[in-house]
């Protein structure tokens, strides 16, 4: 199975009602430092972010933090980062965290995760990319996304191969495998707008 050298993860800066979602940060940042995956992420130092990117450092990983100037106090910023950017907006933060990773997982995560899932996947439905992405769909949490994109599929608004755009694993443990399966979508137009 070959391994990407780094992996961008979405998730949330709260925690969320269950543990479950928690657990997953945590193994999931257990199994890229253990394969020697370089986590790339939003910086923060609260919620599924910071218990991610500790656990990634505390089993001796790589970690790439990636802030706006604006959510440095809101996010509180994660300083022990193998490497901290400081950027000036979103969009440069969404730019950073795309050309430094491989590929993208989604964790749980409240809507700015949705808005960096559903972007990704946009870009690779345009050309833009064509990295593996993965949504870890923990106790059912993406379960109405999923069910949102069959009826867009359903309604006409997307075509059929718009599923094939990203894999949906139950847990962590399925997420290299299905990096490593994810079958290219299309030819890329490497990062030709970013």
């Amino acid at each position: 199975m070959k391994l990407p050298g780094s992996l961008c993860v979405y998730c949330g800066s709260e925690s969320g009602k269950s543990g479950v979602h928690c657990d997953a940060a945590k193994q999931l940042g257990r199994i890229l430092a253990d394969n020697s995956i370089r986590l790339v992420y939003g910086g923060g130092s609260i919620g599924l972010m910071g218990a991610l990117a500790r656990e990634v450092l505390s089993a001796g990983g790589s970690v790439v933090g990636i802030i706006p100037k604006h959510l440095q106090t809101v996010e509180v910023t994660l300083t022990e980062v193998s490497e901290l950017v400081v950027v000036e907006t979103m969009h440069e933060r969404k730019k950073q965290m795309f050309k430094r990773s491989d590929g993208f997982v989604t964790l749980s995560g409240g809507l700015g995760t949705l808005d960096e899932t559903f972007e990704v996947i946009t870009w690779r439905l345009l050309g833009i990319h064509d990295k593996p992405i993965v949504i870890v769909n923990s106790d059912g949490y993406w379960s109405h996304f999923i069910e949102l994109v069959e009826k867009v599929i359903q309604e006409g608004f997307a075509h059929a191969s718009s599923r094939d755009l990203f894999a949906v694993v139950e847990s962590v443990d399925e997420v290299l495998p299905a990096i490593a399966a994810m079958a290219p979508s299309r030819s890329a137009a490497a990062g030709s707008v970013l």
